[in-house]
């Protein structure tokens, strides 16, 4: 169940990050976030009322509280990375969120045994390698770089939290829906203090409402994920669900390969191979 329901965060974070690079070229960063998170609280909101999960209510959402102000910071310099691009270099420098959960795991005294432990080497080195590494070259490329890897260090404090905020299904809605709640007070008023700033809100020609679709998409994406990632963490070992979890920056490349025709490279190639075998080490260990 831990395997199955990390890579269905995997294939769902993967899209959402593909989605939410797009629509940063388009529109700013703070925008998307906002935006896409304000639609997931909306019907996160109706699925908490659905299912009663008002009635789960306790000190553990102060985490789902935690993860909300860290989310969107990591959301928005990951998106903002992404518009800097190429997405097949950007997102698979992400994986390094992996260590935060990981660490954790180790401190409580999960300890991996030899196969797991090798599928964990293997499918790392082979996120890395799956985005070609090019840190060498413009400052937009160092930006980039530097953007991912806070967004990277918030990923996995939010992997963290996340997991914490819940014990239940009915739950794990109430603290997707306070996260999500946070998440939009705080990108709100970081988006508030950049217009007084003189940053523009919206794109130029305002919002399109045939985009609210995708925002929506990205949104509501990253719910799922976060939900996945809750449930594959609680049961079985954080290091293996949060490994495995990590290989959606193989899926946005993919994406980008697919939708953006961006080159994949040998290196990159064999990066995603390496990544599947890696999967495979970690779901039979």
């Amino acid at each position: 169940m831990t395997a199955l329901f990390a890579l269905a965060t995997s294939l769902l974070w993967g899209l959402a990050d593909f989605g939410g690079g797009l629509l940063t070229r388009r529109a700013p960063a703070l925008t998307v976030v906002v935006v896409s998170q304000s639609i997931a609280a909306v019907v996160l909101g109706a699925v908490v009322v659905a299912t009663g999960g008002w009635s789960e209510a306790g000190p553990r959402l102060w985490f789902a509280v935690a993860a909300g102000l860290v989310g969107p910071l990591a959301l928005f310099s990951f998106y903002e990375a992404l518009a800097l691009g190429p997405m097949g270099v950007v997102s698979p420098l992400a994986t390094l969120s992996v260590a935060v959960p990981v660490s954790v795991g180790l401190f409580l005294g999960e300890r991996p045994g030899w196969t797991q432990a090798a599928g964990i080497a293997v499918a790392v080195t082979g996120v890395v390698l799956a985005g070609g590494p090019q840190l060498r070259g413009a400052a937009v490329q160092r930006q980039a770089v530097l953007l991912t890897l806070v967004a990277a260090l918030g990923f996995g404090t939010v992997f963290v939290l996340i997991t914490e905020a819940s014990t239940t299904v009915t739950g794990l809605f109430l603290a997707l829906f306070v996260q999500r709640v946070t998440n939009v007070l705080t990108g709100g008023a970081a988006l508030y203090a950049a217009v007084r700033r003189g940053a523009p809100a919206l794109p130029e020609g305002g919002l399109p409402l045939r985009a609210l679709p995708a925002y929506a998409f990205v949104g509501l994406a990253d719910v799922a994920a976060n939900g996945t990632y809750a449930i594959a963490a609680q049961h079985g070992p954080v290091t293996v669900a949060a490994v495995l979890a990590s290989l959606y920056p193989v899926v946005t490349s993919l994406a980008a390969r697919g939708f953006l025709r961006e080159r994949l490279r040998a290196v990159q190639a064999a990066g995603a191979g390496l990544a599947l075998v890696g999967t495979l080490l970690l779901a039979t260990g």
